[in-house]
């Protein structure tokens, strides 16, 4: 028998902040809010929130803000960045903020990393503090500055030897790394990180990257204490009482894939504005990977599937990303969900 079959996989949560069609970005922050506290309640492991630069899709820019109020708002599950995008931003204001948290709600943070821009080469250069340059490529440097601040301390003659980060509290915020590239899992194996790998957005290299970390990692000499590679996978998922209900849902996704393979930013289109533009354009999306980028039925169906795909992974956690036009549809989904793994 597995561990998945012994324990019970364990679900976490990816939260994008989709701005529906005839909304407002205010509106799906207070989505996210409330994802949450559902979420929570139902027992899900984690809320992590992604970070996303100029598209009218995605509303949330600045997961740091958000969990700050989330945290206040939540009792128990673990609160994180997915991702924070470390090439544009100082490690030491990055550990900063996220000690911060850590001293709001002790033991529940986590700061996922990664080295992907969150936005196309506008918003790059945007987010820049000096264009006179490109874009530096030190994003090791900034990864071991950045565990230096929240732990593991520098060596006696560096010039930040001496420097306090504040709050000063026992512990410190879970890093990982996240990325959707095989760059990033042998990132994630030589730092002795834990590795979140994008299935959703990009599935082709799934089962090498995960398997590669699994290989890789060499066993942490952090604070933590870290020994065994510790990987989960983020999937797309929309669950419903029916399969033909769940595939009905699942249309506003397609069209967002088809959408934003064509620089389309705009909100998440309703299911019967999905359909029509379907019709009418045809749907480009094609599944490259061993799995599909959204598993789509109902909770059983679904539950199946993700078993399947944990078991074969080797992994015990998914995180799972929902998105729908209908918010009430996208809470119904994980509820569903959490039905099916009794969490």
């Amino acid at each position: 028998m597995d561990e998945n079959s012994k324990h019970g996989l364990k679900l976490s949560v990816l939260d994008q902040s989709p701005v529906p069609e005839g909304s407002t970005p205010g509106q799906a922050l207070e989505n996210s809010i409330a994802l949450a506290r559902r979420v929570d309640e139902l027992g899900y492991r984690r809320f992590w929130m992604s970070e996303h630069h100029a598209m009218d899709t995605l509303a949330c820019t600045a997961p740091e803000i958000m969990l700050s109020r989330i945290g206040a708002e939540t009792k128990r599950i673990r609160l994180g960045s997915g991702r924070i995008m470390l090439p544009h931003y100082s490690a030491f204001k990055v550990a900063e903020v996220f000690r911060t948290l850590h001293a709001l709600y002790p033991g529940r943070i986590d700061l996922g990393i990664g080295r992907a821009p969150g936005g196309g080469p506008v918003e790059s250069l945007a987010l820049k503090r000096d264009r006179k340059t490109g874009m530096a490529d030190d994003f090791p440097d900034q990864v071991n500055e950045l565990l230096a601040y929240l732990g593991e301390g520098f060596q006696e003659r560096h010039p930040f030897a001496k420097m306090r980060v504040s709050p000063e509290m026992p512990g410190a915020p879970d890093v990982w790394m996240l990325g959707s590239s095989m760059w990033s899992s042998s990132a994630a194996a030589g730092f002795g990180l834990p590795y979140a790998f994008a299935h959703f957005f990009s599935p082709v290299h799934t089962r090498p990257a995960i398997e590669a970390y699994q290989r890789g990692f060499l066993a942490s000499r952090r604070a933590d204490g870290r020994e065994v590679p510790e990987a989960t996978v983020a999937v797309g998922v929309i669950c419903s009482e029916t399969d033909e209900e769940a595939d009905y849902l699942a249309s506003s996704v397609r069209v967002l894939q088809r959408r934003i393979r064509l620089g389309d930013r705009r909100p998440v289109a309703s299911p019967e504005t999905a359909l029509r533009e379907l019709q009418v354009f045809g749907d480009i999306a094609v599944e490259e990977g061993e799995w599909p980028r959204y598993f789509v039925g109902t909770p059983a169906r679904v539950g199946e599937r993700l078993r399947e795909m944990a078991a074969d992974l080797g992994i015990q956690e998914l995180i799972v990303n929902t998105i729908a036009w209908d918010h009430a549809a996208r809470i119904r989904s994980y509820e569903l969900l959490a039905q099916e793994f009794a969490l």
